[in-house]
């Protein structure tokens, strides 16, 4: 057999640029397994600054010699010809995932901006009218957001695909306060309450339909669930992780609003996985269940009789039960995330390089079932790298992180694409005789919510373990998604993409919505990528959003801790109430005393990275942009003080206060950038330039670095009393 491969092709290279020469517009690209390709420029090449959702094309084209600088990350895209001398590639479109040194997405409200989208693709989709009525819910969305039609009048409404919105909803007010996502929470929750719901008094059960039939006015409950694929059969069976999911979106609810309703089906919900799922004997929870009986070891279960899988075990962990210990602080739900901790570091790694995903009631492998056979998910080997960093988080054991890292060392070789960039889907988890690569299952193609578990694992890795490495492979995987799965024509994330990055668009892959896809992997990753960029590895500041219930948390204590985040690593800075500040509560521990009040009550709250000295928080209030500094201005936090600043230029504030009675220090540089951007304003602007209490040690830096006495350029006042004089 020929080994030359003298065909045309395109393709995507990702990686490094490492030389740019002019005489022949020609530049190296070493990829990310240290491979040097040389690409050229044609007079026909275009490129591209990536984008977030909702942002306008940024064309790069007529700078790109410039920007194809070396250490430079890009996505190059075009057409290699087998010449004679080798493969020559010319490349026919460049795409940046970096501007001025920054990947764009690092940027503090990038996720927050991408949610946002996100979730209001699904509810202008779902609910065109904007009446938050889920009667007219659809699980499937054509591939522009909107209702898929099918023959006759009646669809049908899945359980796990409501409950997924409800959590990207409820994820999105988190970040955002903006009231539409949590009335549209609240009202998805209502209705899954209402109509999938089944309480068991007799059992003290609560238990899921997998799904109604709705036609017209009449509904038609789907008690046993109907899912089947190449994947898993599920037919007849009440499985595990339908009743998990129906928890996720609700949980995250019940962490914003302390909803007493949630918490109940939470309890009986969990009730029933201890009554009929659990295994009392040898540890782990079954991965079906006879919707007669409730015998996990029923013969009508068939291949499903007996079995445990990850999802069944593992995936209590992310779909709701960190979130539920973040609610609650309750020790027995912290002791049910550690055992389900100690059963995935036990019992799931194996000497293949790959975890083992499906076993037999002993726990002998499953290597036999369906889809699954001897195989792996890329993306459930990553997921459980990043949940084991989280109960390391909680409750430390060095054997977590232990397994962690040997996940995230051996996946980038095994399931990561190191020519384009991105994640494989399913591979075998065996070579056989004469092979260097794990075959493909199904397709060489990348799934959304693979791409995710990557991202999340390697940023929560690299802001845990201060490791360069794991921050690189994060803002890789970070860099290929944001390029390449953003639908910028119809809005919200593809489900598929090829392997080099173009969208796949046939058949269920096609739909925006789907049994498989709702909003919940999209905003959980706005979520937390959000989370672990700002607070541990950016070191900026980020204010989440609640809104509890006159009646809700029982001992009156709302917890705000964003994640399970390494123990010290963040504090509670500030909190408001109504939009008021208050002073009601525990920095350390990261809990706010509600007020005694009848009424709901909007609670914003800060979050900062306990081991940066510099801290800074914006407020626009009467047309005076308020920007809080504290601690030491550096040089590193200069790009954050610039962004503060142009934040209150671009909301063309009256007056521009610096609030600097807890600024320690402040460097040269962000003197001059100070300087520099107030220079920009209006001649009549620059006398309301207010600094506010600031120190004598303040005061004579601002006086060295400008050249003259600061009373000369800016406003001194005592106190923000003086603000309003």
């Amino acid at each position: 057999m020929t080994t030359d491969m003298r065909f045309l092709f395109s393709d995507t290279i990702a990686g490094y640029v490492t030389f740019f020469e002019t005489d022949d517009d020609s530049f190296g690209l070493r990829t990310a397994d240290n491979r040097e390709l040389r690409c050229y420029l044609t007079p026909n090449t275009y490129a591209q600054v990536v984008r977030n959702l909702g942002g306008d094309y940024r064309d790069a084209t007529a700078d790109m010699q410039e920007m194809l600088v070396p250490g430079r990350y890009v996505f190059a895209y075009g057409i290699f010809y087998p010449e004679i001398q080798g493969h020559w590639f010319d490349a026919k479109s460049l795409v940046f995932p970096s501007v001025g040194g920054e990947f764009l997405f690092d940027a503090p409200d990038w996720w927050i901006d991408q949610a946002r989208a996100v979730a209001d693709f699904y509810l202008e989709g779902q609910f065109p009218d904007g009446n938050y009525d889920w009667r007219n819910y659809r699980t499937e969305l054509y591939l522009n957001g909107t209702h898929m039609v099918r023959q006759g009048s009646g669809f049908r409404q899945e359980n796990n695909t409501i409950s997924r919105m409800i959590y990207g909803l409820a994820s999105a007010y988190l970040l955002t306060g903006e009231d539409r996502f949590l009335e549209a929470a609240q009202s998805g929750t209502d209705y899954l309450r209402d109509h999938m719901r089944a309480t068991d008094d007799s059992e003290g059960v609560v238990y899921w339909y997998h799904a109604i039939d709705v036609q017209g006015d009449d509904e038609r409950k789907i008690y046993a669930s109907e899912h089947t694929d190449a994947f898993s059969d599920d037919y007849g069976a009440i499985p595990m992780y339908e009743q998990i999911y129906a928890l996720a979106g609700p949980t995250q609810l019940y962490r914003i609003t302390g909803d007493p309703r949630i918490r109940d089906d939470i309890e009986k919900t969990i009730t029933l996985f201890d009554r009929f799922f659990k295994d009392d004997r040898l540890g782990g929870y079954f991965s079906h269940i006879d919707p007669v009986t409730f015998d996990p070891r029923h013969e009508s279960l068939g291949p499903n009789r007996a079995r445990k899988n990850w999802n069944s075990t593992g995936d209590h962990a992310p779909a709701y039960l960190i979130n539920l210990v973040l609610a609650t602080g309750e020790e027995r739900f912290g002791d049910f995330l550690i055992e389900t901790a100690d059963t995935i570091q036990q019992r799931f790694p194996d000497e293949e390089p790959f975890v083992l995903e499906r076993f037999h009631e002993d726990w002998s492998p499953d290597l036999e079932y369906v889809g699954q056979r001897n195989r792996a998910v890329v993306g459930h080997n990553l997921k459980i790298a990043w949940n084991l960093m989280r109960f390391h988080h909680y409750r430390p054991n060095d054997a977590y992180v232990k397994l962690a890292e040997k996940i995230a060392s051996t996946m980038p070789t095994l399931g990561s694409d190191r020519q384009r960039g991105g994640w494989y889907d399913v591979v075998e988890r065996e070579l056989v005789e004469n092979q260097t690569y794990h075959r493909f299952v199904f397709h060489d193609r990348k799934t959304w919510w693979q791409q995710e578990q990557a991202i999340l694992a390697y940023l929560i890795l690299a802001g845990s373990l201060a490791s360069g490495e794991y921050e690189r492979l994060a803002k890789e995987s970070a860099a290929f998604y944001n390029a390449f799965f953003l639908d910028h024509d119809d809005g919200g994330v593809y489900f598929n993409v090829f392997a080099n990055g173009l969208p796949y668009l046939l058949g269920t892959e096609r739909l925006k919505g789907s049994h498989s896809q709702s909003c919940y992997h999209s905003i959980e990753l706005c979520y937390l990528a959000c989370v672990y960029t700002n607070l541990l590895l950016r070191k900026q500041p980020l204010e989440l959003h609640f809104k509890p219930k006159a009646e809700s948390f029982p001992d009156g204590i709302l917890r705000v801790a964003p994640d399970l985040l390494p123990p010290g690593s963040v504090y509670l800075s500030e909190v408001w109430v109504n939009d008021a500040p208050y002073t009601e509560f525990d920095r350390e521990a990261l809990t706010v005393r509600l007020p005694k009040t009848q009424e709901d009550v909007k609670v914003r709250v800060r979050i900062a990275p306990a081991a940066d000295p510099f801290d800074s928080g914006y407020e626009l209030t009467g047309g005076i942009a308020k920007i809080t500094l504290r601690g030491n201005l550096s040089d590193d936090q200069v790009p954050a003080f610039r962004r503060e600043l142009e934040r209150a230029i671009a909301d063309q504030a009256t007056r521009i206060a610096l609030l600097a009675g807890d600024l320690a220090d402040i460097c040269p540089e962000a003197v001059r950038q100070l300087m520099f951007l107030r220079s920009k304003l209006d001649i009549d602007d620059r006398a309301d330039f207010t600094i506010v209490a600031a120190s004598d040690h303040v005061r004579s830096v601002l006086a060295r670095v400008s050249g003259s006495a600061p009373e000369e350029d800016f406003i001194f006042v005592a106190d923000e009393a003086a603000l309003t004089q």
